[in-house]
């Protein structure tokens, strides 16, 4: 057994002692957008510090728990803040909760975030669902390193890495809702600077129509382990050349804010429709 499947082995072990809960469905909540737990019934919530090998969230508006409940007749999962590699830790670490959340038992990853709108027919605070991503500028990847062929392929395809039929759940719930829901590429970057002017037009350049600094290396896991994955972005602020102004965190985190309501309905509407 490989060092990294006792660590996931360890922190399930943990967690089933706190909760018999076998969910179904995980979930990741980014930047401002924690609002779906209050849709979990019958929670558990524990602090990532409880958890062995977890990693702790430094990053305001991320509170640092694990949830488990129950969202509609499906059992979850929901990690409330996540980690990124501009933390100071490595990508294993920001994506170690992937494989937890699969060895609890999950079959399907739903992940949100917060992202700079690249697309001009994007407005901050819209909706944008993850149809492909790119991750070539990350600068590393979360599978480099020994294989562990219990946990995945040495060499795992990511040929629509994001499900086609939780895509389209998603957007007949977003059309029935009367919300905009966008579809577009995300870039994957590794921050915590926000871009430079130059920077914005290569990432157009190169089909991007939004930008973060997170998801990308869970996805990649979460693809490695078997996990269905359904992407929504937030745009928080636009970053078109020519067009840009100084970034504000706090606004930034105001736009999220404003887009969870639509978000939560979007998702926990999606977890409820989803046949397992």
């Amino acid at each position: 057994m490989s060092e990294l499947s006792q660590q996931i082995d360890q922190a399930v072990s943990k967690i089933r002692s706190i909760s018999k809960i076998v969910p179904e469905v995980a979930i990741i909540l980014g930047t401002g957008l924690g609002g779906l737990v209050k849709e979990i019934k019958n929670k558990v919530e524990i602090n990532y510090g409880e958890i062995p090998n977890f990693p702790l969230s430094t990053v305001e508006a991320h509170a640092g728990k694990l949830i488990i409940g129950e969202l509609g007749d499906k059992k979850v999962v929901a990690m409330q803040g996540r980690f990124h590699r501009y933390e100071g830790y490595d990508y294993r670490q920001v994506t170690f909760p992937v494989y937890v959340m699969k060895k609890l038992g999950a079959r399907i990853l739903m992940v949100s975030n917060a992202a700079g709108g690249l697309n001009k027919k994007y407005k901050a605070g819209e909706l944008m669902m993850i149809s492909d991503h790119n991750s070539l500028l990350l600068g590393s990847n979360p599978l480099a390193g020994p294989n562990d062929d219990k946990l995945g392929p040495r060499w795992p395809d990511m040929f629509q890495t994001y499900d086609a039929e939780l895509m389209k759940i998603a957007a007949k719930i977003a059309k029935k809702l009367g919300i905009k829901l966008h579809k577009g590429v995300y870039i994957g970057v590794l921050g915590p600077n926000l871009e430079t002017e130059a920077e914005y037009k290569f990432l157009i350049a190169i089909g991007g129509d939004a930008v973060g600094m997170s998801t990308v290396p869970e996805v990649i896991v979460a693809r490695y382990c078997g996990l269905r994955v359904l992407g929504i972005s937030v745009v928080t602020d636009m970053c078109i050349p020519g067009h840009l102004e100084i970034a504000n965190i706090e606004k930034i985190i105001g736009n999220a804010a404003r887009a969870e309501p639509d978000l939560t309905k979007i998702m926990s509407s999606v977890v409820r429709e989803i046949k397992l």
